[in-house]
């Protein structure tokens, strides 16, 4: 069974306490949008595993939202679809319920990745898309001089991709997805060249990571960064990230 907070949440992070702020920063990025629409081909219904506020739910396909905590399903927007309270792991629907099934930097919450993964194949007779991170490929950008801890708990919360691909059934195409510098979707590398954006508290609640380090890393980071901003030696070393079209950093594709 799995194990769940109060709140609904099923993974490693309380949403109930963290997702106040998620949907105001984190809105989806309409160039890795147009990604994931791609990856999902022909499919007209989809199921989306570990939903949350509805980033990147395609709004011209019926699409099912699965989201386990409370205070994300609250969060969706009116224009999309009530999300039904369930876990990857055990999903209520038939075998090959939908044409496609999607998942969103999700699996690194599932509790059993491999059950959560079958589930989602079983209930899909087309493509499963699942959009992740590289854990091999955190240490990307200037973060990790600053707060090595995130990059740390970041690496150490997502599955291998090779993992994903295997317990697929060992056959997917893996395609880089780049951060582009105005990122809209609001997580940790979408503020590569726009420092001044993680010193804001509600910006760094909506990354689930700071949740997983003390008080006092994050307060060391901001004084840090702050100070470095301020004197002009952030940009004297990492200026050239201010200008960067994109970033090739962790995000990837899973196209199975």
């Amino acid at each position: 069974m799995t194990i769940r907070s109060g709140d609904g949440s099923a993974g490693d992070a309380d949403y109930g306490r963290i997702a106040a702020p998620y949907a105001r920063f984190r809105q989806p990025d309409p160039r890795i949008a147009r990604q994931i629409a791609a990856a999902l081909g022909e499919a007209r219904t989809v199921v989306n595993i570990g939903a949350g506020a509805g980033s990147y739910e395609p709004t011209d396909r019926v699409v099912t939202a699965v989201e386990p905590s409370a205070a994300m399903r609250a969060q969706r927007p009116a224009h999309l679809s009530a999300a039904i309270d369930a876990c990857a792991e055990a999903l209520p629907f038939a075998d090959k319920a939908f044409d496609g099934a999607m998942s969103t930097i999700s699996v690194h919450q599932w509790r059993d990745l491999a059950a959560g993964l079958s589930e989602m194949r079983r209930v899909t007779r087309g493509p499963v898309v699942i959009l992740t991170c590289d854990p091999d490929a955190m240490a990307s950008f200037w973060l990790t001089d600053y707060c090595p801890e995130i990059t740390a708990v970041e690496a150490s919360r997502f599955p291998p991709i090779d993992r994903i691909v295997r317990l697929l059934g060992g056959r997917a195409d893996v395609r880089p997805v780049p951060v582009p510098l105005d990122c809209t979707d609001r997580f940790n590398e979408a503020y590569y060249g726009r420092p001044e954006g993680l010193l804001d508290p509600e910006a760094r609640l909506s990354c689930s990571s700071w949740s997983f380090v003390s008080p006092e890393v994050t307060a060391r980071f901001v004084a840090t960064l702050g100070r470095d901003l301020a004197d002009g030696s952030w940009d004297r070393r990492h200026g050239a990230w201010r200008t960067r079209p994109e970033l090739d950093g962790p995000l990837r594709l899973i196209v199975s």
